[in-house]
């Protein structure tokens, strides 16, 4: 078997082997869903993820910062020299852990829970980071809600507008107040999904707040561009984090992520470097773009 420079075997190299596969049993989570009671656990780049330096001396506001895509986005910000602040609903105990990682790679990381479904909380974000870290160069706006339905009379009036001011109008929230503190360089990355292009019908909701999303980030990245200020978004897949389990039914979550080319779910480790690209220099002729990391599934 061949290896490369770095010693690695083609095994450990093959994208169809680097996380778990389908069948994936799953207990069953009241949402937001929380690490701990994830059988099968994610991967965050806890024992992965190098830094070299990228965001020395940046500061990162991150919602959904708790678990899943926001934690190893959270994890490799603090080790590119970010310091972070991790937004989260009310998972303490996850949000800890990440607030550790953080520390432990050097960085500070100043923990806020909150619903950022309210204003005046997202307000507040923005405020407390600029106070308490002394700027803000890089928000990332990750933190969703979703929930599986079988029909549209299913979904209540009151649930669907949750979903919109969650996933939508916490973005508007936060943009809104972030962007009179960023300087030029800074960098507003949101969270679309592959349910922008292809739907799932069961996410009715939560698909349509995910193209809203897309197309918030082309008009504002257009908007603040004189400002110096890169808009874009990333568009993952199946990515296996405890919202999964916490708001689908089980026979779904077991076969999740079977449907791409790679035939399983990715694992939020794998997003973490094109969240990395995007806050950096390294992308700095990027803005207005929705990159897709989807396992080979198209967007189009």
């Amino acid at each position: 078997m061949s290896k490369d420079s770095a010693g690695r075997n083609d095994a450990e190299q093959d994208p169809r082997e680097q996380g778990p596969k389908p069948p994936l049993p799953e207990p069953e989570q009241q949402v937001p869903g929380t690490e701990g009671e994830m059988a099968t656990k994610a991967d965050h780049g806890e024992d992965s993820y190098r830094g070299s330096g990228k965001l020395e001396g940046k500061v990162a506001l991150i919602t959904g910062a708790d678990s899943g895509i926001g934690k190893a986005v959270a994890i490799a910000y603090a080790r590119e020299g970010a310091d972070i602040v991790v937004s989260y609903l009310n998972e303490e105990e996850d949000a800890r852990d990440t607030a550790r990682l953080v520390e432990e790679a050097g960085r500070k990381a100043v923990l806020i829970a909150g619903d950022i479904s309210q204003e005046a909380h997202c307000q507040g974000l923005v405020e407390r980071t600029v106070q308490e870290l002394g700027g803000l160069d890089i928000l990332v706006n990750n933190a969703a809600f979703q929930m599986s339905r079988e029909h549209i009379s299913d979904i209540s009036s009151d649930e669907f507008d949750f979903t919109f001011r969650t996933n939508v109008y916490a973005m508007f929230y936060l943009c809104k107040a972030a962007v009179p503190h960023m300087k030029p360089g800074g960098s507003i990355i949101n969270t679309s999904s592959i349910q922008a292009y292809q739907p799932s019908a069961e996410l009715l909701a939560y698909a349509a707040t995910k193209g809203a999303i897309v197309n918030f980030t082309k008009g504002l990245a257009s908007m603040v561009a004189e400002q110096g200020i890169r808009v874009n978004s990333v568009a993952p897949g199946p990515i296996w984090t405890p919202l999964i389990p916490a708001t689908m039914p089980p026979e779904k979550v077991e076969q999740f992520g079977k449907q791409v080319p790679l035939q399983r779910p990715g694992q939020p480790a794998e997003l973490a470097p094109t969240f990395v690209l995007l806050a950096s220099q390294d992308g700095s002729y990027i803005s207005g773009a929705v990159i897709p990391v989807t396992g080979g599934q198209p967007t189009m």
